[in-house]
């Protein structure tokens, strides 16, 4: 690589920073960094920030020197602001710090001691270009250069602008950084400066001035806190994405070192892009010797920009025809469910309710109080039945997601941490599995193996989307907006139909009505399933695929790329579905109260069911909920109760499909004696049974003279 021409590139700079103009939509030329040069000059701006865009336009050699070289850039642009401040300054500055104080008087006691104007100082004495600077130059990088995964960020990215994505695991308090210290000699009185480039430093030991070595006095230095400068310094952790960590592999995290204007930018859990120069971390003294060769790494920040869900990279993009093609399907809903683990055979309605996990509810914010739009779900079952593999497939699918067993789990692990800060000997934060899943998904393996404390722990999380943090002096509160995928054994290892629920699940009533959905999974002997489930599995065992006659599955890229444009959407429900919603929930209600042996029921059912209705919606791109959605969520609602019953509940009681579909139909008559039949199919339906059966049961009893149907068979009326 050629040696380049350091003081072109400062002319270059000065030019492109006068030149550079934009047009605005009426037409007028901004002049975007003379401006930014006027707001310095009079303290209204800290930053002067320089995007590589603009000096990619106007010179490309350059721009792509910057990002080779910007630790020395930064000094030249600095040096090059500091030259042209005085052009832009209209008028003085009214409100002078203490440091600006300082100065001043040593200016004056030089020109009290008639020092000749044009005298060159000492250096050892020279102001330094820290000390007198007030404004702190930032490179914005490229909009085209991508993102590096922390792994990928290597030995050649040394002293180069890079730019990464993670996670922010850990963030200490904001400190002043000693950039100059002021010293003044107790002998002679003379000053002494020393600039500090690193975390750590050594004072010198004695004055170095003119009259201390011609005395041969070595004269105690004392630190003037006032005369020195400090800048506002924070360490982020930032640690990659669960998306980026290969399988097998722990998730390596980096330093940030935030530095004046990019401090207080990113809280723990926050999903940011940080822009900055990876360097070494220069150590001294006795560190240095016990760490020989090895030397940490750091990423110095120029900007910390934290992402929401539209700022992804694959969010950011349209469909292509072909993907849209790929997903004209009439029935999308139930083909997109079936693209969930393709390999595991069955369990179509769980993993239509995981689809709508994924996809989620819209928050509500009514007079400040939240109602929470993320849906929980648990999965209960006897061993076997593919609940892990289910968690796994939704935490690879899912874009911003955390993956933790009840066993391997602590209450702290989960929630926050309180670590010291390793510079200061302060407490700080340290954030969990719940706060680095925010706006993703939290899967919890062995949600039944976890202690009570530590499950306790989890309450506010999945209502208040919140944790609260009353530790070491430390007393804040944490987002934690996500949905808990849990999965759990039954009490016994297995379901025992001879206990009742509560005894089987063995979850406290608090824990369970959190859950918009409670699935119990079962392993229930059936030859004709049995065969077809070990067919399924000698065909995936063989071929790492699924069956040739199943629908063909949609790519894991595909669905992550659907239901981010999903999540777009904010349906709204109208008024003229109210009236249906509040009756299915007072029939859930009812029901409850009746049966021997169910879950708990209430009001957060109906919540549910607002959250699975919203979540249809989105699916279908749609801004208004419809009834078809909140029949679909009663359904599913339905049907995880259903599989809560004992599976020899019916035939105990001597009860068939047939009666109960009668007593159905005779609820929904009530004291008019008559109903329509489109009524009976929607409530039977969503009650999990088949039209054929609705349409066998209304036959069997007209034909006993218990009801009549009209001619156009639209209305049923009691006899």
């Amino acid at each position: 690589m050629a040696m380049r021409d350091y003081a072109a590139d400062k002319e270059s700079f000065k030019n492109f920073f006068i030149d550079f103009c934009q047009t605005d939509d009426e037409g007028n030329k901004q002049f975007k960094y003379s401006d930014q040069l006027t707001k310095v000059a009079h303290r209204e701006q800290n930053a002067f920030v320089v995007d590589l865009d603009d000096l990619h336009d106007a010179n490309e050699e350059l721009a792509e020197a910057v990002r080779q070289n910007t630790r020395r850039y930064t000094t030249m642009v600095s040096d090059v602001v500091y030259e042209m401040l005085p052009d832009f300054k209209h008028r003085e500055v009214i409100a002078k710090d203490a440091l600006d104080v300082y100065i001043e008087h040593r200016i004056m006691l030089e020109a009290r001691n008639h020092r000749i104007p044009g005298e060159m100082r000492d250096p050892r004495n020279r102001y330094p270009p820290e000390l007198i600077r007030r404004f702190e130059v930032y490179f914005k990088d490229l909009s085209s250069s991508k993102s590096l995964p922390i792994r990928e960020v290597k030995a050649e990215h040394i002293g180069k602008l890079v730019t990464i994505r993670g996670i922010v695991t850990r963030c200490t308090d904001v400190k002043p950084l000693l950039v100059v210290a002021t010293y003044s000699c107790a002998a002679c009185g003379a000053e002494t400066y020393q600039p500090v480039r690193a975390l750590h430093f050594t004072p010198p030991p004695a004055c170095s001035a003119d009259d201390c070595r011609l005395n041969k006095t070595a004269g105690q230095l004392h630190l003037q806190t006032r005369g020195s400068r400090f800048q506002k310094f924070q360490e982020l952790k930032i640690q990659e994405h669960s998306d980026q960590v290969p399988v097998g592999h722990i998730p390596r995290q980096l330093s940030v070192y935030c530095r004046g204007e990019t401090t207080r930018r990113a809280q723990p859990g926050d999903h940011v892009a940080v822009t900055g120069v990876f360097l070494p971390l220069l150590t001294s003294g006795f560190r240095q010797v016990v760490q020989g060769l090895l030397s940490d790494t750091y990423l110095e920040a120029h900007s910390v920009h934290c992402l929401n869900q539209s700022d992804e990279s694959e969010m950011a993009e349209a469909l292509t025809e072909e993907e849209l093609a790929e997903l004209a399907d009439e029935d999308l809903y139930s083909r997109m469910a079936r693209s969930l683990a393709p390999e595991i055979y069955g369990h179509e309605d769980v993993k239509k309710a995981l689809l709508l996990l994924l996809v989620g509810g819209v928050d509500k914010r009514p007079n400040g109080m939240k109602i929470r739009g993320n849906i929980n779900i648990c999965l209960m079952g006897d061993p076997g039945v593919a609940k892990s593999q289910l968690l796994n497939y939704i935490d690879r699918l899912a874009p911003r997601s955390q993956y933790t067993t009840g066993r391997g789990s602590s209450g702290v692990g989960l929630t926050a941490a309180v670590m010291k800060d390793p510079f200061t000997g302060e407490m700080m934060l340290e954030g969990g599995a719940l706060v680095l899943a925010d706006q993703g998904v939290c899967c919890i393996d062995e949600f039944d193996k976890m202690a009570e404390n530590d499950r306790t722990a989890i309450h506010e999380v999945m209502e208040q989307q919140t944790i609260s943090i009353a530790k070491a002096g430390i007393m804040t509160c944490l987002n934690a907006r996500v949905s808990i995928l849990a999965a759990a054994n039954p009490a016994y290892g297995r379901y025992n139909p001879k206990r009742t629920i509560e005894q089987n699940i063995q979850l406290p009533a608090a824990l369970l009505s959190r859950f918009d959905l409670l699935w119990l999974i079962q392993d229930k002997p059936n030859r004709e399933k049995d065969l077809e489930l070990a067919k399924h599995i000698a065909y995936v065992h063989q071929h790492s695929a699924q069956p040739p006659g199943a629908v063909r599955a949609l790519s894991m890229r595909l669905v992550r790329r659907y239901v981010a444009l999903t999540k777009r959407k904010n349906p709204t429900v109208p008024t003229h579905l109210a009236d249906y919603i509040v009756s299915s929930y007072v029939e859930l209600r009812r029901e409850a109260r009746n049966a021997r042996d169910v879950t708990f029921t209430s009001a957060r059912n109906l919540l549910a069911i607002l959250r699975l209705s919203t979540a249809l919606a989105r699916l279908r791109l749609s801004d208004v909920v419809e009834k078809e959605d909140v029949s679909e969520a009663i359904r599913l609602v339905e049907m995880s109760k259903q599989s809560l019953a004992p599976a020899d509940e019916n035939v105990q009681r001597g009860i068939s499909s047939t009666d109960r579909i009668f007593a159905i139909v005779r609820d929904l008559a009530g004291s008019n004696q008559t109903v329509k039949i489109a009524d009976v199919i929607e409530r039977c339906v969503d009650k999990g049974f088949k039209p054929d059966q609705v349409d066998a049961c209304i036959e069997e009893y007209e034909n006993l003279n218990v009801w009549q149907v009209n001619q156009v068979r639209t209305k049923i009326t009691f006899m």
